[in-house]
């Protein structure tokens, strides 16, 4: 069994390997989009997101985050609100060449904008089951007890 605490880390460390999420405004189900989370450690939960003004995100609002970790052994859905971060330090701190080759115009792009999603809850899934488990799932045994033990519910 994996406590909360060991998958909220097993969470974030496949985050920052894999940033990449689906992004939907609450309500605007059609308009889940993949975007690149913008991470620091040091935040109290919240990542950042660099779009467009004219995106339909940029109206933020309530919205809702599906991740899978590229092992495919993390998955997590997690809510939060987005809204629009004015802070210069923030928008230099997460600046990178990667963002910088979505946005040619640079920091002072006009259409540029930096969203800041402060989180709240999430489900965490870690669906490496370990050797026995998975063994045990392949010879056709009931699993469902120990997957329901690698799941939490929680405040990120």
């Amino acid at each position: 069994m994996t406590d909360t605490k060991d998958l909220k880390h097993k969470f974030w460390t496949a985050m920052v390997d894999s940033p990449f999420v689906f992004l939907q405004l609450d309500g605007h189900a059609e308009g889940a989009v993949p975007m690149t989370a913008q991470l620091d450690k040091h935040a109290d939960s919240a990542i950042w997101f660099f779009t467009r003004k004219d995106h339909h995100l940029a109206s933020g609002g309530a919205a809702t985050a599906t991740f899978e970790a590229k092992g495919h052994d993390i998955f997590a859905r997690f809510t939060g609100v987005i809204s629009t971060e004015t802070s210069k330090e923030r928008l230099d701190k997460q600046w990178s060449s990667v963002v910088q080759a979505w946005f040619p115009g640079g920091k002072d792009d006009p259409n540029l904008i930096m969203l800041r999603m402060d989180l709240g809850q999430a489900e965490i899934w870690n669906s490496d089951l370990g050797f026995i488990d998975n063994a045990k799932m392949l010879l056709g045994f009931d699993v469902r007890e120990e997957a329901r033990e690698e799941h939490a519910e929680t405040a990120l």
